[in-house]
């Protein structure tokens, strides 16, 4: 429903610089939001649009100036310290997410001796197997998976064709999005004589801890023996696999298609940007980011950034990258020297030997 201006800055708990009886109705982006709509500014890259952003107010840092070009609307400002998170919550103002009322789908195939705490929604064609047990509130959307001994805590959320293989352990407030597989086997494979591959049974669970989300597509596998286990506050984005045996810390980010070997350790507070892969067996130390489509192939220090394959310190692969794109330069100088030296009476190497350019 609409509210005004300062009924939104009190509730965001932001500074209001403009008219408080403002009607806003909605949220949007920066490049498409209209009269009417709150947007926000949070990456300099945009700074150029908040002179003809359409928008009734925008969430901004303190020390940012609202220029406007001549002629457009003025624009109200909601002073902040974190546009970004007050724009989280912004949308919770005027978008409500479905509600799910307690119940059992016809459909769903319940065992006798799984446990569902009270306040559930199960979903048409959900499947919960023996001595499951799963928490209070829950919902299963549909077509949802819950493999025997699974243990489930308080407020999950479980959407479309998501599963939960046996004896994982999930805690509280837990989302998985559509086709998240939690606990599938992992690559265990032991080479025989005659050069085939022997299954090895996988035995230990995948543990989540509480308020983990695992986004679509997604995979974090169980181990061979042990565990894989995932932190609390940690997430996890579209098409991520968590190799057999890894652990990934508390708060930590993995984006799309990261990639984890298994027994891969990566600590708490990192971020992992999409496409890093990583070899098993080594450890990512805390509040470490790596830059996308880097690839691991040894341990990397806490509170570091690293960038390429083989990955190194984010300067030393900034100053690599530029000395790569001199190379063509580098190369006809090179070729000039080597002309002039010849024309002078030396005897330089021929540019097109191995090993030159």
């Amino acid at each position: 429903m609409p509210m005004n201006l300062s009924e939104i800055a009190e509730r965001l708990s932001c500074r209001l610089e403009g008219p408080g009886d403002t009607l806003i109705q909605g949220v949007a982006g920066i490049e498409h939001a209209q009269p009417g709509q709150i947007t926000f500014l949070a990456n300099r890259r945009y700074f150029s649009l908040l002179k003809t952003t359409r928008a009734s107010a925008v969430l901004v840092e303190e020390r940012i100036n609202l220029d406007r070009e001549p002629g457009m609307p003025p624009l109200a400002a909601l002073r902040t310290a974190n546009p970004y998170l007050a724009f989280a919550h912004a949308i919770e103002l005027f978008y409500q997410a479905p509600k799910y009322e307690p119940g059992f789908h016809p459909t769903a195939i319940i065992a006798k001796s799984a446990k569902i705490a009270s306040g559930a929604h199960i979903g048409p064609y959900c499947l919960v197997e023996a001595d499951a047990r799963i928490g209070k509130n829950a919902v299963l959307h549909s077509f949802v998976t819950i493999y025997q001994g699974a243990r489930i805590g308080d407020d999950f959320f479980a959407h479309s064709h998501a599963v939960v293989r046996e004896f994982c352990q999930i805690g509280n407030r837990v989302i998985l999005q559509n086709g998240a597989i939690i606990g599938g086997d992992g690559l265990g494979f032991a080479k025989q004589k005659d050069g085939t591959w022997y299954k090895m049974q996988q035995s230990g669970p995948a543990v989540l801890e509480d308020d983990v989300e695992v986004q679509s597509n997604a995979c974090v596998d169980r181990a061979t023996v042990g565990e894989t286990r995932i932190g609390h506050g940690t997430k996890l984005d579209d098409l991520v696999i968590v190799g057999h045996a890894s652990h990934v810390g508390a708060n930590t980010m993995l984006c799309g298609q990261v990639g984890l070997a298994g027994s891969t350790k990566v600590g708490d507070g990192c971020i992992l940007a999409g496409q890093v892969g990583t070899a098993g067996h080594l450890t990512i130390g805390d509040g470490s980011v790596i830059t996308a489509k880097s690839g691991i192939p040894n341990d990397v220090p806490p509170r570091s950034m690293y960038s390429g394959y083989p990955s190194v310190d984010n300067r030393q692969w900034l100053k690599t990258v530029a000395a790569l794109n001199r190379l063509p330069e580098l190369q006809k100088r090179v070729r000039e020297l080597e002309a002039e030296l010849e024309r002078l009476g030396g005897h330089p190497r021929p540019s097109t030997a191995p090993g030159r350019f």
